[in-house]
């Protein structure tokens, strides 16, 4: 018998869309972001923290969006955890969103700094945050439980780098007060991708409650912390 798509179906690819859409987004968002700081691109930075607002408007479509079908649907079980995950997933993309916004904010004082050091690494951190952003992507579009898992189980590899870079920079401020100005800058914009990390995982989780209707229920893998932790972004 052929499957017959009934005004919830399309509803519910609607809210995939949706999801899809803002996830496309916050992956330009990061990328960007990440090329402002390798490049000391200001005025791509500025275009990063203009583009934020489109993401924040998304999250506010998607929530009106699910509420209406929860509303008129009044859908139960697989369905209802879809709808109730896509809110919560939303909710954390346009977290990254302001993380990404962030960092690019923070590039700008860095455009005038006259050393370099560390920006590389910081890169590469952004580039495997964002490999593992796009992996959960695609694990939600998928409904990919085996990957979800992988990615929730790889965050601490972020966490370890975020610690490297750490350590990294303390030392070309204690070697260098020169660097103390930058320094600053470069610990808020790594804290900012280590916390993009952990959004990431928890889009992972909400695959994995999609999908088998329970939450994973362990204690997530997380890298040793570097000394005293006190970057608030």
């Amino acid at each position: 018998m052929a499957h017959i798509v009934t005004a919830f179906d399309e509803d519910l690819v609607q809210v995939q869309a949706r999801i899809s859409e803002m996830g496309g987004l916050c992956e330009e968002l990061l990328s960007k972001s990440l090329e402002c700081v390798q490049a000391r691109d200001t005025d791509l930075a500025r275009v990063v923290i203009e583009r934020d607002r489109a993401l924040d408007l998304m999250e506010v479509a998607l929530e009106e969006s699910v509420v209406k079908v929860i509303a008129l649907r009044q859908p139960v079980a697989a369905d209802l955890r879809v709808l109730i995950a896509a809110m919560k997933i939303a909710s954390t993309l346009e977290r990254i969103g302001d993380l990404s916004k962030n960092i690019a904010k923070r590039a700008i004082p860095l455009s005038a700094a006259t050393h370099g050091r560390v920006t590389t690494s910081i890169v590469r951190m952004g580039r495997q945050t964002l490999v593992q952003l796009s992996d959960v992507l695609n694990a939600h579009a998928a409904r990919d439980v085996d990957l979800a898992v992988q990615i929730w189980n790889q965050d601490y590899e972020i966490d370890e780098m975020y610690n490297a870079i750490f350590r990294e920079v303390v030392t070309y401020m204690v070697e260098d007060s020169r660097l103390i100005g930058m320094g600053a800058q470069l610990m808020f914009i790594a804290k900012n991708l280590e916390r993009i990390g952990d959004h990431t995982t928890h889009i992972a989780e909400m695959v994995y409650y999609i999908v088998r209707g329970k939450p994973i229920g362990e204690e997530r893998p997380k890298g040793e912390p570097a000394g005293v932790d006190f970057i608030r972004a």
